[in-house]
């Protein structure tokens, strides 16, 4: 069962000590394209919804995105290879969307930042 709740701010802490846990992001994927939507909070900016653990990207996979898989991203890959690119695209990260598609979006710096513990006492 989901821990996802209406609380983003829990979601996105959730997202972080979960995948700090685990090393493993999951996203949505079919074939070589993963999920990437409109940003909800800036005009012409995309987003990449994440989540934690496959058992809430894969209830994600409905309507439109109903022919993706939750597919695992390493923490490790993530943060070598991912945070970059993300942010060269200038493409936000939707850490742990609940079920109605709602939570934080935050630049790929900044999440990589609360993963490793950057700036944290």
């Amino acid at each position: 069962m989901s821990k996802l709740t209406e609380n983003l701010d829990a979601n996105f802490e959730l997202f972080v000590e979960e995948v700090r846990d685990t090393g493993q992001l999951w996203g949505l994927r079919y074939g070589e394209d993963w999920v990437v939507c409109q940003s909800a909070e800036f005009e012409d900016a995309d987003v990449m919804p994440l989540w934690s653990n496959e058992e809430d990207a894969r209830q994600h996979c409905a309507e439109e995105w109903a022919d993706y898989e939750p597919d695992v991203i390493d923490l490790e890959e993530f943060l070598d290879v991912w945070v970059s690119d993300l942010d060269e695209d200038e493409v936000l990260i939707g850490p742990n969307w609940n079920s109605d598609l709602e939570g934080r979006e935050v630049e790929p710096i900044e999440l990589a930042k609360a993963l490793v513990d950057i700036g944290e006492e």
